[in-house]
């Protein structure tokens, strides 16, 4: 098939550091690729891929100050695919908020499909309801449920590449969180959770306003230690090295990546069960899903005692990059072929 993959453009594909959207972006277009796919890659310059990259700017906003508004880069860039369509079976638009591809859908000659990253609201989705026939791919099914009234193709989970997290059966004796410093991802739960547990914590992010005002006064150096963002090797050795993964967010998300990159190293997790999450974790199994930070903290040491061999291996079950490009491909062809269906006479 041939297949446009439109990234966003904040930064490159893969990533520098951190960033889901542009991690499984680039797992998907490899997976492509290597099944004999014709793959453009509409992304950032710096970009690496196997694809044939088709790049307006050099280096995504985030790295260009100058590039801004960034909702309008996004728009060029994705624009430019649609420019092209005709040399499409399909394109493929992710976007971490608004699908922008919307408007392009009555227009395209290939059909646009849409994911989003983030956790729709009411009015969004109502938004969104006035091209009530054009596909989306939800990165869950807790997220499909949001999309309530609009096209669902189908689902595929998000997956992570297990070579580059490797097993590790002998954890370290830390808890670790890992994840942007927000209030809705739960720092000073997990930080609360881990000294009510008795156990040392590892915070992994970049430093911003919330860091600074809300979680820098609750690390000691000793019992919660601030490790700073890392890059891709460091994520991994902390992740394997952790007794257990802590999640508690406070608010809905479409997936949580971290979770499955955890399990991948063979690390439990310990998460509140909002969004996707009790969708992601096997109860018993790769950690728990819990209703309370009360019981989440009780839950904890039975979470360090889960068989990592068994985390590791339920994890390569549900998270391999063979599967989620797989399920793509198989929602684009039948995307094309519907396409194709409605275009004969």
């Amino acid at each position: 098939m041939r297949i446009a993959l439109v990234a966003p453009v904040a930064q490159s594909v893969p990533p520098a550091r951190s960033g889901s959207i542009e991690a499984v972006t680039d797992l998907l277009v490899r997976g492509l690729v290597a099944r004999g796919h014709d793959v453009t890659l509409f992304a950032a310059g710096s970009s690496e891929t196997p694809a044939r990259l088709h790049a307006i700017f050099r280096e995504g906003y985030h790295a260009d100050e100058c590039l801004w508004p960034w909702e309008l880069c996004e728009l060029f860039n994705l624009a430019a695919a649609v420019e092209r369509a005709s040399a499409f079976d399909v394109i493929h638009a992710q976007a971490e908020y608004a699908p922008l591809g919307l408007a392009y859908s009555r227009l395209s000659p290939a059909p646009v499909v849409h994911t989003v990253h983030h956790w729709p609201t009411d009015p969004e989705v109502s938004l969104w309801s006035h091209y009530p026939e054009a596909p989306f791919i939800a990165v869950s099914a807790a997220q499909a449920q949001r999309l309530a009234g609009l096209t669902v193709a189908g689902v595929v989970h998000h997956a992570v590449d297990p070579a580059a997290l490797p097993f590790r059966p002998d954890p370290e004796d830390y808890l670790l969180f890992l994840g942007r410093f927000t209030a809705g991802k739960g720092v000073r739960e997990a930080v609360d959770a881990a000294r009510r547990s008795g156990m040392r914590l590892v915070l992994a992010a970049a430093e911003n306003k919330y860091y600074r005002d809300v979680v820098a006064p609750l690390v000691d150096g000793d019992r919660v230690v601030h490790r700073g963002e890392v890059d891709a090797a460091g994520r991994a050795a902390l992740l394997g090295g952790a007794r257990a993964l802590l999640y508690p967010v406070q608010s809905e998300e479409p997936f949580g990546l971290v979770l499955a990159e955890a399990m991948t190293c063979g690390t439990p997790v310990a998460a509140l069960d909002r969004g996707a999450v009790g969708e992601l974790v096997d109860d018993g199994v790769t950690g728990r899903a819990f209703d309370s930070l009360e019981e989440l903290v009780a839950g904890i040491p039975r979470i360090t005692t889960l068989d990592r061999a068994k985390v590791r291996a339920r994890a390569l079950e549900r998270f391999h990059p063979d599967r989620m490009v797989e399920g793509y491909a198989r929602i684009y062809a039948a995307l094309a072929a519907a396409r194709r269906a409605c275009e004969s006479p």
